[in-house]
C-alpha cells in the first residue's frame, strides 16, 4: 500500500479531513489558508470555500452545514463555509490560542481542542460542547490533537502533539464524560526523527491511525497500543488521516507546507497536498453534530 497524490492542492496547513457518505466527497480545512475544501475523488471536482478566520476543525451537523472551531470560538457554518451563528467563545487568549483538532462524538456533541501557539505555557485545553455549553475535558496542553473514538464509542483517544503522547480515556457517550486517562502511545524523539502524533482516525477493527507531523509517515496501532504498520508519506508534515470512498477503504492524508524550509519543499514539492491509498480495513462513518444534545 503506497500513498500517492489525490489532490495537488498544496494547502498551507491542511487538516481535519471528513468524508460525506451522502455526497461521496471529502471535506478538509486549510487552517492558515482560511478555507474549507470539498473534493469528489470520482469526478475530480474540487472547490474551496473561504472562511473569515483561521479554521482548525469542522464536523458535519444535522440538517446540513458544519460546526467549526475557529480562532474566535465554535461556530455554525452553512454548507459553503459562511458563518451563521457563534455557539461559544474561545475562552483563552485569542492572540495566542485558536481551536485546532476536533470531532463529533457518538451522541452528537462536539469535542474540540485548542493550541497554545507559543508552546510555552501549556495553556491549551480539550473541550466538550453540547447544549450545556463549553466544558474542559483535559487541561494543561500544548497542542490538542488526535481526537477519535473506538467503534463502540466508549474509548476516547486524544493527543498532545508536542509531548509526543496519545492518551486513552474511558468515555461515556450518554454524558460526555471522559475519565481514567492512560498513556496509549508515547513516542521517543531523536535528533533525526521528530515525528509526533497529529490528527487521527479509528478503523472498523478499533485500530488507531495517526499522522506523524515532521515524521513523514503515518502509523496504525492496535487497540492495545502495539504498532501494526507504518507507511511513508510524500511530505515531511502529514497532519491527519480519514477514511472515505464508497466502501470507506480509501485512506486520505492531509499535509502542511506552512513555514517549512525551502530545501524541504524542493525535495517534497507536493507538501500541503492531499494523499490517498487503499487499505484492507474500512474506517468508521462520521457522526453529526446535534445542537439538541
Amino acid at each position: 500500500m503506497t500513498l500517492s497524490v489525490a489532490l495537488d492542492v498544496r494547502a498551507q496547513l491542511g487538516e481535519c479531513p471528513i468524508w460525506s457518505e451522502e455526497e461521496q466527497a471529502l471535506f478538509f480545512v486549510d487552517i492558515k489558508g482560511r478555507a474549507i475544501h470539498r473534493f469528489e475523488p470520482e469526478s475530480g471536482r474540487h472547490v474551496a470555500y473561504p472562511v473569515p478566520e483561521d479554521i482548525g476543525c469542522i464536523g458535519f451537523r444535522k440538517g446540513g452545514g458544519f460546526i467549526a472551531g475557529l480562532r474566535s470560538g465554535l461556530w455554525l457554518l452553512d454548507g459553503q463555509g459562511r458563518p451563521e451563528r457563534k455557539l461559544a467563545d474561545n475562552p483563552e487568549d485569542q492572540g495566542t490560542s485558536r481551536f485546532n483538532d476536533g470531532r463529533v462524538d457518538p451522541a452528537g456533541r462536539f469535542l474540540a481542542g485548542t493550541i497554545d501557539e507559543p508552546k510555552a505555557g501549556a495553556k491549551a485545553h480539550l473541550y466538550r460542547y453540547d447544549r450545556r455549553g463549553l466544558a474542559p475535558l483535559a487541561r494543561g496542553l500544548l497542542t490538542s490533537n488526535g481526537v477519535a473514538f473506538s467503534p463502540d464509542g466508549h474509548t476516547l483517544y486524544h493527543a498532545d502533539t508536542p509531548t509526543f503522547t496519545v492518551w486513552r480515556y474511558a468515555y461515556d457517550p450518554a454524558t460526555g464524560e471522559a475519565t481514567d486517562p492512560q498513556v496509549f502511545i508515547r513516542l521517543t524523539p531523536t535528533e533525526t526523527d521528530r515525528g509526533r502524533p497529529d490528527g487521527a482516525a479509528v478503523d472498523a477493527e478499533g485500530c488507531y491511525w495517526t499522522a506523524l507531523f515532521e515524521g513523514g509517515r503515518i502509523r496504525r496501532y492496535s487497540p492495545d497500543g502495539s504498532l501494526l504498520a507504518e507507511h511513508p508519506v510524500p511530505a515531511r508534515c502529514p497532519t491527519m488521516v480519514a477514511f472515505g470512498g464508497p466502501d470507506r477503504k480509501t485512506l486520505f492524508v492531509t499535509s502542511a507546507r506552512h513555514e517549512r524550509p525551502e530545501a524541504e519543499l524542493a525535495a517534497m514539492p507536493h507538501s500541503g497536498s492531499l494523499f490517498s491509498m487503499r487499505v484492507d480495513v474500512p474506517g468508521l462513518p462520521e457522526y453529526r453534530f446535534d445542537p439538541a444534545v
